[in-house]
């Protein structure tokens, strides 16, 4: 039932050689490796930087914020324009600007002149974001198409694995702007390959015309709302800016359907959510990286509150799970080309699940042995699920947007990142705080060590179910659909 029917692309006559296949994903995975190293190098180098240019910590947020925000904004424009023109240059340019940008973070005078460099980092990080996977789905072909998208999702988690390690080593070798330094020999590297040696893009002949009035309302709608989803962390700001910020969301949204179901060339085609595995899939990567964003938040404060373990200790422990991912998303990815995505994504999605709901029995007895028994099956989860799910997504999408697709695919990863921490962290804190018992207000930083344990057992308890009802929920759409296809088949 769950064997996937891929959907065969109409693909424009392109030989593809066996070694340009491989420069090409060597070129978008140098980016996607800098891409990823960057968010977790910069977060562990925060407090320096206060430090180091004598500003405040809300301060010192907005070099994450501007960053995030940049990208959401710019991912779909720049995944459209991908649709338009070569991917491959435009690939380029934002490897140019990435680099640059990172240049000019280095050498920042102030907080100020940082905060608006990483916002121009951000705009180049969304062409690699959005266009990057378009590029490997038009070199592959459909039966080896998983694999190319599973090496990218491993490339992606070995960022991620090696983030702490490598910000760690160079903050101490010659303080904070070297993190962003170390980009330029690597972004100049991805510059010279991807130029060079990458084949051109496949360039859609139709002729289209950039949609300016649906990307301003899509630019408001996400700036709103993931300014409010972010805001809601900060204690210090007034609900009602909150609120407000959230409503108009909601309000541009409205219009942003409105404008692009009139509009000839939408910067988003509404139709393409027709496809049950592309709207299913996106909605599956949302609560994916919800979980994922949201179990990081957690682990890292029941390790150092409920546990103590020193920074070091905590650090190795949290680099296990995107070791895993590493190993696992290219042999993942390589089983969906050979058994469907639809079933590689089920048993990943029910892998997270278990493995969340061993992370809920952590208590002040946890051993390293009872984590790693945990967390193993979590951390396949993730590999197992990210590759096949992207490549239903790739897979659905008409060949003149795969672009646009890419690009969704970004901005779900970094949606559900967003509301994944506030969500997560507002269910901790009130059930952490709710079982203190104290008539006085307290930090959750400050509650006894029993109501932490129960925060975050309860937590994660709410976790695995979230991915239960998810996994039935996609195991029900998806039977309906190959149950509707098979009566009308019974009709002719």
């Amino acid at each position: 039932m769950l064997k996937t029917q891929e959907p065969q692309l109409n693909y424009p006559k392109q030989e593809i050689k066996t070694s340009e296949k491989w420069w090409t994903i060597l070129g978008v995975s140098i980016g996607i490796f800098i891409f990823s190293l960057d968010v977790y190098i910069v977060n562990l180098a925060l407090p320096i930087m206060l430090e180091s240019l004598h500003t405040t910590f809300g301060n010192s947020q907005w070099v994450v914020l501007s960053y995030l925000l940049a990208i959401s904004i710019f991912v779909l424009s720049a995944a459209k324009l991908g649709d338009m023109w070569s991917k491959k240059k435009l690939y380029i340019i934002g490897m140019i600007v990435f680099t640059i940008s990172s240049l000019l973070c280095g050498i920042s005078p102030n907080i100020g002149f940082l905060i608006a460099f990483r916002a121009i980092q951000g705009i180049g990080a969304a062409f690699i974001s959005g266009i990057g996977t378009a590029m490997i789905v038009e070199v592959f072909p459909v039966e080896k198409r998983g694999l190319g998208l599973g090496i990218r999702a491993g490339v992606f988690g070995l960022g991620m694995m090696l983030g702490p390690t490598i910000g760690g080593i160079l903050i101490s070798i010659g303080d904070w702007p070297l993190i962003f330094f170390i980009n330029v020999p690597i972004g100049i590297l991805g510059i010279l390959i991807m130029a060079y040696f990458v084949p051109p893009s496949i360039v859609n002949s139709g002729k289209q015309q950039f949609d300016i009035m649906g990307t301003i309302v899509l630019t408001v709608m996400l700036t709103c709302f993931i300014l409010g989803i972010t805001l809601l962390e900060e204690q210090n700001y007034d609900l009602n800016i909150i609120l407000s910020l959230l409503f108009l969301s909601i309000i541009a949204l409205g219009f942003f359907v409105f404008v692009e179901m009139r509009t000839l060339n939408p910067i988003l085609n509404l139709r393409m959510f027709k496809s049950l595995d592309l709207s299913l899939g996106l909605g599956l990567r949302f609560i994916g990286n919800l979980v994922i964003a949201g179990a990081i938040f957690i682990l890292p404060f029941f390790f150092k509150l409920v546990k103590q373990y020193p920074t070091d200790k905590s650090g190795f422990l949290l680099a296990i799970p995107p070791i895993i991912i590493v190993l696992t998303a290219p042999m993942a990815g390589m089983l969906s080309d050979k058994f469907g995505s639809r079933i590689i994504t089920l048993i990943g999605l029910i892998l997270m699940a278990v493995g969340c709901l061993l992370i809920s029995t952590f208590n002040t007895e946890l051993t390293i042995i009872n984590y790693m028994i945990a967390i193993i099956p979590y951390g396949l989860g993730i590999g197992m699920f990210q590759s096949p799910n992207n490549s239903a997504i790739m897979g659905a999408a008409p060949q003149d947007s795969l672009g646009i697709a890419s690009g969704l695919l970004s901005l779900s990863r970094i949606l559900g990142q967003t509301i994944g921490v506030p969500l997560v962290g507002a269910l901790f804190s009130f059930v952490t705080l709710n079982n203190t018992q104290l008539t006085t207000n307290i930090d959750v930083t400050n509650a006894p060590i029993e109501s932490l344990v129960l925060g975050t057992q309860i937590t994660f308890e709410f976790i695995a179910i979230l991915l239960l009802v998810s996994t039935v929920l996609a195991i029900c759409l998806w039977w309906l659909e190959e149950k509707q296809v098979s009566t009308s088949k019974a009709y002719f």
